[in-house]
């Protein structure tokens, strides 16, 4: 039986951040320079990001969580942040999962596995836990958690649940990833701190794996995962916990990176001599930023089309992290422009620097009935 990707649901905090409010609220912190000001402008104005929402609430727009009198930016403790998590984190989870299992048609009692990922937060017991209890999973679901993997955590969770799946035929496997960027803003005058204030967003995304007939229209096939360390990078995306919140540092060479060696990786995961514009029907690319989309599109040759789900997602939600690829992916799979058989490659880049890759095959009917 073939292990597919059955459903996809996704959920994101109420609170909804207008990219120019937003910037105005960071430009006008006490202490900002005039300099400061001048890259925070340049920072989120060039994001192409609309909207992006957090759970602690909305910026130049009253009050929220990180502010007293609705202006001026407070610097909570890393566990003042991390409590925050260990409130709303399992609210998107189950909010994600609930949904991903509604659209796939199994019911809660059927899922045999659950897979987490996050690198924002930590409690124990922890999301993975909770779910069993918040969605009356069998209280014998075997639970596992990868952390701290950053952006590109999605497709070894995925990948994990496509190895149960083969191993243990008839698995239904709940894969969930849960990302809280906004807990860790912070004012700064640092460009990587400025970057990560403009972009990054919150959200959760899940997805039902199986190697079971599906239920619904359409599902996506699990073809083969691959990993590749860039030949540089490891100080240039990294995350580290700070006594106000977890550092990242998100460097201007990333991009640069990405665009030299793109076209390697995925010149390695196609079939030998293959041209990527012919034999990809849709790319599925984690919206790092802009300009990781731009060195992508142009490192592999790319025409505007093919990033088009990417930079929508990017549009509307920002970076969420590990979540986003999988909101790129429902976007995918409720597209129905794409045939029956449309094959998708996805990339995803993370701490290190890592690429994961996959290869799906998009299926628009059952094989079997319902």
């Amino acid at each position: 039986m073939t292990t597919r990707i059955l459903a996809i649901g996704t959920a994101v905090p109420r609170a909804r951040l207008l990219q120019p409010s937003t910037r105005d609220f960071f430009a006008a912190q006490p202490g900002v320079s005039r300099l400061t000001a001048r890259l925070i402008g340049a920072a989120f104005d060039s994001s192409a990001i609309d909207t992006r929402y957090s759970v602690i609430g909305g910026f130049g727009e009253g009050e929220n969580l990180f502010t007293e009198d609705g202006a001026t930016l407070r610097a909570p403790s890393t566990g003042e942040r991390n409590l925050l998590y260990r409130q709303e984190a399992p609210v998107l989870s189950s909010a994600a999962a609930r949904e991903a299992l509604d659209r796939s048609g199994y019911a809660a009692d059927e899922v045999t596995h659950v897979v987490t990922a996050s690198c924002t937060g930590f409690f124990a017991p922890g999301p993975d836990y909770l779910l069993v209890r918040q969605l009356g999973l069998p209280t014998t679901v075997e639970r596992t958690h990868i952390g701290f993997m950053g952006c590109a955590a999605a497709f070894p969770a995925l990948r994990a649940a496509a190895r149960i799946c083969d191993a243990q035929p008839g698995s239904v496997v709940l894969v969930v990833c849960t990302e809280l960027c906004s807990l860790h803003i912070r004012s700064s005058s640092d460009p990587e701190q400025i970057v990560a204030s403009a972009v990054f967003g919150d959200g959760a995304g899940a997805a039902i794996v199986a190697s079971a007939p599906p239920r619904r229209e359409a599902s996506l096939e699990v073809g083969a995962f691959s990993t590749a360390l860039t030949s540089e990078g490891e100080e240039d995306m990294d995350w580290t916990i700070g006594d106000h919140g977890f550092e990242m540092r998100l460097t201007a060479n990333v991009p640069r990176i990405i665009g030299r060696e793109i076209a390697g990786v995925v010149n390695a995961v196609l079939d030998a001599g293959s041209d990527p514009r012919t034999e990809v029907d849709a790319w599925a690319v984690h919206p790092g930023g802009r300009s990781v989309l731009d060195r992508v599109q142009d490192g592999v040759g790319l025409p505007d089309v093919a990033m088009a789900y990417s930079r929508s997602v990017l549009r509307d939600y920002g970076n969420m992290s590990s979540a986003t690829i999988l909101f790129i992916l429902q976007r995918i799979l409720g597209d129905a422009a794409l045939p029956d058989g449309a094959r998708i490659l996805g990339l995803c880049f993370g701490p290190g620097l890592t690429v994961e890759t996959v290869r799906l095959l998009r299926r628009t009917a059952p094989r079997v009935p319902a």
